[in-house]
């Protein structure tokens, strides 16, 4: 990847304690800007903290329950404490049933459409009143998924449609604001947001990467069962790290250049 300098500049990343968020976060203190992550687990996200410090980054975290849309307020704040100003934020928390919707529950529902279009709404109009009041360029990145572009994927996919829309509307509605929107669908990443999938797929993951982990619906699966197993699917399954490759290529643009879309797919499909 070419040398993107984000000195000087500020980022918010949501949903950053672990997989696409991590990676988006360190990418982005790797370039220099200052980055708030957020994320609901304390432990995990102290732990991006740390990697970006001891890589010589700067970052700081906030430990937050992004469904509840208040609460998104206090990361734009801690950006523009730090550096005066919000140059970058990261619309990526997300979360994912793959079941049916018939066997699914109005829990599952809610959940899906609290964190992956409610949270980025939230987050978006915040970052956009702070990018207007520092009175400099600003990038809001839209983490959506491929299944936007199924009209079979599920509710899952609904989400994800909804993104795209809401994110071709607001490039509407800021066209006299320099402020860019972009949306970036990944494929199939290794990351725990499939650990809600079908268990004897999550063990055949373990099973595949060598280590003997116990498999539990719904719990995070360590780093380097993710690692192990995107290594022995690398046809079918890209790193959080290519994604956030992506990311920083849209942010690295110059002024006059608008990356709007990004797809980042496998060489082949999965069929899981």
């Amino acid at each position: 990847m070419s040398h993107v300098d984000l000195q000087g500049k500020s980022a918010v990343v949501t949903g950053a304690s672990s997989g696409i968020g991590r990676a988006i976060a360190e990418q982005l203190a790797a370039s220099g800007a200052f980055v708030v992550v957020s994320g609901r687990d304390a432990t995990a996200v102290a732990d991006v903290v740390d990697r970006i410090t001891a890589a010589g980054g700067r970052a700081t975290g906030l430990v937050i329950d992004l469904r509840d849309p208040s609460t998104v307020q206090s990361l734009v704040d801690a950006a523009v404490k730090e550096t005066g100003r919000l140059d970058i934020f990261v619309n990526n928390a997300g979360v994912s049933y793959l079941g049916t919707i018939l066997d699914a529950d109005v829990d599952q529902w809610r959940n899906m459409l609290e964190t992956n279009v409610l949270a980025l709404l939230a987050g978006t109009k915040a970052a956009v009143v702070a990018m207007r009041a520092s009175g400099h360029p600003g990038h809001i990145v839209n983490i959506s998924s491929v299944a936007a572009l199924d009209p079979n994927s599920g509710v899952y996919g609904a989400t994800k449609h909804a993104v795209n829309v809401i994110s071709n509307t607001l490039r509407q509605e800021l066209v006299n604001d320099p402020i860019k929107i972009t949306s970036v669908m990944p494929g199939l990443v290794a990351t725990n947001i499939g650990r809600n999938v079908d268990p004897a797929i999550l063990a055949g993951l373990v099973a595949m990467s060598g280590i003997d982990v116990p498999v539990v619906p719904g719990e995070r699966l360590p780093d380097e069962v993710l690692v192990s197993a995107q290594a022995a699917l690398s046809e079918i399954m890209i790193r959080p790290e290519d994604i956030a490759e992506a990311v920083l290529f849209a942010v690295g643009q110059p002024v006059s250049v608008d990356v709007t879309d990004i797809v980042v797919r496998p060489v082949k499909p999965a069929n899981l």
